[in-house]
């Protein structure tokens, strides 16, 4: 009901959150009128998934078929060649029917959980049980992340809309387990907004037991706090990282130590993979040796590190947890040994809590969607070459999706140098901003909120 004393007046999404009335507290009628629609559509957006892997679901996850459709995914494939119906007691043993996974201890006990829910039948039904469950833990992982995007930087609540919207939510958490770090990524970042440093750290623990790249997060942390003087808040995190992969480590470590360190030994071990950088001589008939690609994978970390921290100390205006966050990934993930589709997870919630432009969002995305489509067709084809993509062809698209991952980093990079170190509390369309708000725009800066620059590194 509307009356004298209220006007209707558009929100963020407003398509999707509603009208706004004068008397209600902007804040409070805006997020979550916001939130829950964009947990609703990013709901919809890993059914329509699902629906994407019709074929899969119907005829298994078996030979070139499942590439031509598009549908391939490593969960089923692994449910059968690991072991996962044993369930978390098997990935805990050290004989019989031991599960077997090159993924960090976490994602792994996770994935051997669900293995062990999945009831008797053939082995088509159980795949078929394995990925439904998956996808249902998938949906509430990927609506926890929005959730907890949106949570992080609650002035900019639209932004999550960069990660619910997404066409990569279509594509991505149903090829790979990923969706487990990301959403600890995204509660660790949480939680360090929040000015509760040990319980980010041991979020952040329990994602790098889940995944590598959160060690970067953490490493994002470290050199902010060298610039803001305020590293008691980063050793508490550092210990609460500590402790949480401690407490995921220590039943592998009495049980099946070998667990721990084989991921990383087959890293090691593993030539240049689909997607990434050193995968293009191979594609033009020029493999790198594997030695070789271990060590400019290795060059790279160290690049992503040194650009990280030249842009954490060295920008005139303090940049972002998720800038800094964003650039180290981005970095490390075009150099590394490969660039599989389901990394690009790692990348969305970052872009977002970055308050990328949607513009540049989709010049990202649109290279992301367009090198999922052809990947497939390229492994199709090394079974049936009439059908498939030329290698030559392939490494033009791995090209395209690596400049642009590089684009986006540039973007966030020359966007946090430009902005201002702080602004106005921004208002709704058709309002004046608060003029006794001059809020610091990292919302993410928890302890580092108000700290002045103590260490500045000049380059050039």
């Amino acid at each position: 009901m509307t009356g004298p004393d209220t006007v209707e007046r558009p929100g963020p999404l407003a398509v999707v959150g509603g009208p706004l009335g004068r008397h209600a507290s902007a804040r409070a009628r805006s997020w979550l009128a916001t939130v829950a629609p964009l947990l609703v559509v990013s709901t919809g957006a890993v059914a329509l998934g699902i629906a994407q892997r019709a074929h899969c679901v119907a005829a298994g996850w078996n030979g070139s078929d499942q590439f031509w459709h598009g549908c391939f995914s490593d969960l089923p494939a692994l449910y059968r060649i690991g072991n996962l119906h044993a369930g978390v007691d098997g990935y805990l043993a050290t004989s019989g029917q031991t599960a077997q996974l090159d993924h960090p201890v976490l994602t792994g006990a996770v994935m051997a959980l669900v293995g062990g829910l999945v009831p008797d039948g053939s082995v088509l039904d159980q795949t078929r049980w394995y990925f439904g469950i998956w996808a249902v833990l998938a949906a509430i992982l990927v609506a926890a992340t929005v959730y907890l995007t949106a949570a992080s930087r609650p002035r900019h609540v639209a932004d999550a809309a960069l990660v619910a919207a997404s066409p990569l939510l279509v594509l991505v958490p149903l090829v790979s387990a990923d969706i487990v770090g990301v959403t600890l990524v995204a509660a660790g970042l949480w939680a360090w907004a929040s000015r509760r440093p040990v319980l980010a750290g041991v979020l952040l623990g329990l994602a790098v037991a889940a995944r590598t790249y959160p060690l970067l997060v953490l490493l994002a942390l470290v050199l902010l706090g060298l610039r803001a003087g305020r590293l008691a808040g980063v050793w508490r995190a550092l210990g609460g990282a500590a402790a949480g992969i401690g407490i995921v480590l220590l039943p592998f470590l009495v049980s099946n130590p070998e667990a721990i360190l084989r991921p990383y030994a087959a890293w090691w071990r593993a030539e240049a993979g689909l997607g990434g950088m050193w995968n293009i001589p191979q594609l033009l008939g020029h493999a790198l040796p594997s030695g070789a690609v271990t060590a400019l994978a290795i060059a790279g970390l160290v690049a992503a590190v040194l650009a990280g921290a030249a842009f954490a100390l060295g920008s005139a205006r303090r940049p972002t947890v998720a800038e800094v966050s964003l650039v180290l990934v981005a970095i490390a993930l075009v150099t590394g040994k490969s660039y599989p589709v389901q990394a690009a997870l790692w990348l969305l919630p970052l872009a977002a809590l970055c308050g990328v432009r949607w513009r540049d969002n989709l010049v990202w995305v649109g290279a992301e969607a367009l090198h999922f489509a052809m990947v497939w067709v390229y492994v199709g084809g090394l079974s049936k070459a009439d059908r498939g993509l030329p290698p030559a062809w392939y490494a033009v698209f791995v090209a395209v999706r690596v400049a642009a991952v590089l684009y986006l980093a540039w973007r966030v990079w020359h966007t946090a140098a430009l902005r201002p170190a702080h602004e106005p509390q921004e208002g709704w369309p058709g309002e004046e901003p608060d003029p006794d708000s001059d809020a610091v725009v990292d919302e993410l800066a928890g302890p580092f909120t108000d700290a002045p620059d103590r260490l500045i590194v000049r380059l050039g």
